[in-house]
């Protein structure tokens, strides 16, 4: 028999009182005596906001995502809103993804928005999560939550939040709504409805929105480049469905495939075994739809449609996946070139990408004369620095994990327009004679060639909590001093905000919010990163190389050699 610790039995014992219903009493009583390794899972500790707000597995429990933890981060917000607005009614808007329950919980949230005397447009059906940014501003909104956990498993269910220029919560803001949330007592909730402030939105919504998606991501395909494209999607059964076909219908794409068996939204994802854009295993019935038709390009988008896969013919005419990074570098060269030959580059622009990324970003920056901001991760800090410097103009930027903003008309990682936008480099190239795997070889001609790898280790639990922070101590306590042969020579440290340089031991301060992340800087260029998930059970290790390509025709060689470099910095460190 496991026995539940005291303290966890306070917690679980908070929640047989009568501010919880019976339901939530009887499963949590049946569980204690069922099932009590998992109730101590439910309760060892609180949600926490991450890189992409709250996320967890479904349950009763202070540490699942429920009516009660989402009443709870609803009240602690409203009673924010207030407090920043004191003259204003305050308004939210709410969409939710395809997710087993998402539809019942944005109903919470809007009913105890609604009973704190604060305004909301919540969304009649599901919706991408661009359209959630996208409507904050455009409906003049004080916040926005969306309900989704984006690419995790089916068990779960997820809470962002939106501030009112449509980008994530962010400090100030971020530390002094957690705060408020936790002190808030569940029994004081606000969960009974003022109906009257509710309204229901949807297709005048979809419009504009629409409409603001073809004219950032249209960039200069003809009427023939884009007849002459076959295209494959598939929303792998989340919300993108609702969005990214209309797009492409209006941007003037008519060759367009959409796997049949992966178009109705649905929270178990029954096709695949994770609904994540990034694992080629998501794309494999788009994959053999593409081959079928002899497409062009097959695109994938997670279940909130905030991150795409894109998979294109490479040299050897095969379809290839390309990593977030590929995709990244011809998104932002794209838009760079778009910007230049407009001759709208005057020396006030940036691009933006995090610390976790491609560096190649740094050599495109340079190429174009334009700054190129580094930040942490997560898109919350991206949309921040369009706030922060309000005197630049963003062109666009990503992050290595399959996310890209095209302009800043989203304030978030936009699936949509970034569909059009790699269908549009690809019609544009093959209208040329060329190819988009092509020009991203010419691309690393130009500019230096770099390989990324990624592996993710999952730890769940509290053991699995336990184990990735003793690999992040142990990776600070004892520092790598060689990786692969070659000398680490700078190490930074973004939970002490610290860059060392390990020749002269010099410590430089880093000049962003703590995370979690350690950096190695080795004397050949390469790059290895540690970095614990802030909303799933992972520990990530990243790893980027890089060298010179001196012609097209050497690509495949040169590629085999950072494969094989990366593979052996993993091996080095026991990741593979």
């Amino acid at each position: 028999m496991i026995h539940i610790e005291p303290k966890i039995l306070d917690r679980i014992n908070a929640w047989l009182t009568p501010a919880f219903d019976e339901d939530t009493q009887t499963i949590i009583k049946n569980s204690i005596a069922n099932n009590p390794k998992d109730i101590q899972e439910s309760f060892y500790k609180d949600l926490e906001f991450g890189t992409g707000g709250m996320r967890g597995v479904m349950g009763v429990g202070t540490n699942r995502i429920n009516k009660y933890t989402l009443g709870k981060s609803t009240q602690g917000l409203s009673d924010y809103l207030h407090k920043q607005f004191p003259n204003e009614t305050p308004k939210a808007v709410i969409a939710y993804d395809c997710r087993h329950n998402s539809k019942t919980l944005a109903k919470v949230v809007a009913d105890v928005f609604s009973a704190n005397g604060i305004e909301v447009y919540l969304f009649e059906d599901l919706r991408a999560t661009p359209e959630l940014s996208f409507a904050v501003k455009h409906l003049n909104c004080h916040c926005g939550i969306v309900l989704t956990a984006s690419h995790n498993p089916p068990e779960y269910n997820g809470y962002k939040v939106y501030w009112q220029d449509g980008g994530q919560l962010v400090p100030p803001h971020d530390n002094a709504v957690i705060s408020l949330i936790n002190n808030i007592d569940y029994a004081k909730i606000k969960f009974e409805a003022n109906e009257s402030l509710i309204h229901f939105i949807g297709k005048d919504v979809d419009d504009v929105f629409i409409d603001a998606s073809v004219e950032n991501g249209c960039v200069g395909a003809t009427q023939q480049a884009k007849d002459n494209l076959k295209i494959v999607f598939t929303s792998l059964h989340g919300t993108s469905i609702t969005a990214v076909p209309e797009t492409l219908k209006r941007a003037g794409y008519k060759n367009v495939s959409i796997v049949k068996e992966q178009e109705l939204p649905d929270g178990g994802f029954p096709t695949v075994k994770s609904p994540n854009p990034e694992e080629p295993a998501a794309l494999k019935m788009a994959l053999e739809l593409a081959e079928k038709e002899g497409a062009d390009i097959v695109i994938g988008t997670d279940p909130d449609c905030d991150r795409l896969g894109v998979a294109v013919r490479n040299s050897d005419g095969n379809l290839q996946l390309l990593n977030g990074n590929q995709t990244m570098i011809m998104m932002v060269d794209f838009l760079l070139k778009k910007w230049k030959s407009e001759d709208k580059i005057k020396g006030k622009e940036f691009i933006a990408t995090t610390i976790v990324s491609t560096p190649m970003l740094n050599k495109l920056a340079e190429a174009y004369h334009v700054d190129n901001k580094i930040v942490l991760t997560g898109f919350k800090w991206i949309a921040k620095l369009i706030v922060d410097f309000p005197e630049l103009d963003f062109i666009g930027g990503g992050e290595e994990s399959f996310g890209f903003m095209v302009g800043d008309f989203v304030r978030d990682k936009d699936a949509v327009t970034s569909t059009l936008l790699a269908c549009e480099i690809a019609a544009i190239a093959k209208s040329n004679g060329s190819s988009f795997y092509e020009e991203l070889i010419k691309l690393y001609v130009e500019h230096g060639c770099y390989k990324e790898k990624l592996v993710s280790l999952t730890k769940k639990g509290i053991e699995g909590a336990e184990e990735i922070k003793k690999m992040m101590s142990d990776a600070r306590e004892n520092p790598l001093k060689i990786v692969n042969g070659s000398k680490v020579v700078k190490i930074e440290d973004y939970d002490l905000s610290t860059s060392k340089n390990m020749a002269t031991g010099e410590i430089s301060p880093i000049d962003m919010p703590k995370s979690n992340v350690i950096i190695y800087y080795t004397e050949d260029g390469s790059q290895v990163a540690l970095r614990p998930s802030g909303t799933e059970p992972k520990i990530k290790f990243y790893v980027s190389v890089n060298s010179k390509l001196d012609a097209i025709e050497n690509f495949k060689s040169t590629e085999s050699k950072l494969d094989a470099k990366a593979e052996t910095i993993l091996k080095d460190m026991n990741l593979i």
